[in-house]
């Protein structure tokens, strides 16, 4: 994976090469961005860059033998973690378990999202982590002498994974790493890292791509679409490339709404009315998602309360809603005003922590409906 292959992010390229010409490699690097970045495609770019025979002083060459490996995710000097999940024919997987389907999930494109790795591997409603046994293996690995390259480069996706004991394992061999030892740490979110951890990298923001980066990887993706839907698709996204590859679909596909949508809609009406027998049912359904897409219909939620308030109580330019989603928050936007708007967006970000930590998805739902019920029904003050 090259530089050239990731639209933006230019000033952090450019920090990155120059890093690399000083010889200032920072032998424990913190990749921090949102979800939908392109964090990860960058922290591969940037190994490569490291390890290329003929860096020139943009990118890598993308033509050695060095480039090649990389390019297939498969030199022996470069190796990943990332988060996995027991199963009953492996109750302490590590990484290398699933390193086929990680190679091919990886090249799939340059934007990667945790839920869709747990699709990926089948994963069902299991909640995946770098698990403790992890630690011996990176320490295992990166004492070996390299194979063929200058540096050995570990790329640890979704850091915030790891488990408590798996990262205290490795302080010290991220503080004290064997000589041309590279960490790539890549995260969301930097406050479930250990500070230990967080103390030993030095910190590098990947800041969400603009409009104009988004419609640029959209047009290698759907190289045939209609230049309005791609613009469309990266404005509805609010720089998550990955929401615009959903919108892009359901533009491409005719779908109207996605599930979480239906779902949403679903919720907010059968929580107002207080239909106890329909709730039930609704969280019944609801608990059956795994907990990754659970989590993921929460954050919709979130989104889709913060537009109804700026619709009713901001502007309405600064909306950001599909056709569907519009129609429907004109109607029920004048629910979500100053005096609950706080509140309904702390019930949603206590049920994703709930589900988070293993707490029953039935009773999470049915809780979250009977309590919005009251919050949707007070009025503006």
């Amino acid at each position: 994976m090259q530089f050239k292959d990731i639209p933006g992010h230019e000033a952090t390229k450019k920090f990155l090469i120059q890093t690399v010409k000083e010889n200032r490699i920072s032998h424990a690097q913190l990749f921090l961005g949102p979800e939908g970045s392109g964090k990860l495609a960058l922290a591969i770019a940037y190994a490569q860059y490291v390890t290329c025979q003929h860096r020139t002083e943009s990118d890598s060459c993308g033509v050695c033998p060095q480039c090649q490996k990389y390019q297939k995710l498969i030199h022996p000097d470069l190796h990943f973690v990332y988060p996995v999940v027991t199963s009953k024919n492996n109750s302490k997987p590590v990484s290398d378990n699933y390193l086929t389907e990680w190679r091919n999930f990886v090249l799939k494109r340059n934007y990667h999202r945790l839920d869709d790795w747990y699709d990926f591997i089948g994963s069902e409603n299991a909640q995946g982590s770098i698990f403790a046994q992890e630690s011996q293996e990176i320490i295992r690995k990166l004492n070996l002498k390299t194979f063929e390259s200058e540096y050995k480069i570990m790329i640890i996706w979704m850091a915030e994974k790891m488990n408590e004991t798996c990262a205290n394992k490795l302080l010290k061999m991220i503080e004290e790493p064997p000589a041309k030892t590279l960490f790539v740490l890549v995260a969301e979110n930097e406050e479930a890292i250990l500070t230990t951890i967080r103390s030993r990298t030095q910190l590098v923001k990947i800041n969400r791509p603009d409009i104009d980066n988004i419609v640029e990887s959209l047009r290698v993706e759907f190289p045939n679409a209609d230049a309005i839907k791609l613009e469309n698709s990266a404005m509805l996204a609010d720089g998550n490339y990955l929401e615009a590859v959903s919108a892009m679909k359901q533009f491409e596909s005719g779908v109207v709404e996605t599930p979480e949508f239906e779902l949403f809609t679903t919720l907010m009406r059968e929580s107002f009315s207080l239909k106890y027998d329909q709730i039930i049912k609704l969280s019944d359904s609801l608990s059956k998602l795994g907990r990754e897409k659970q989590k993921r219909f929460f954050d919709y939620c979130q989104r889709m309360i913060r537009e109804c308030f700026m619709l009713s109580s901001v502007s309405r330019d600064l909306v950001k809603l599909t056709p569907g989603e519009l129609k429907f928050a004109e109607k029920f936007a004048q629910f979500i005003h100053a005096g609950n708007i706080s509140q309904i967006s702390e019930l949603f970000a206590d049920a994703y922590r709930n589900i988070e930590r293993n707490a029953y998805g039935k009773l999470v739902f049915t809780d979250l409906a009977i309590k919005l019920s009251g919050q949707l029904r007070m009025k503006r003050g």
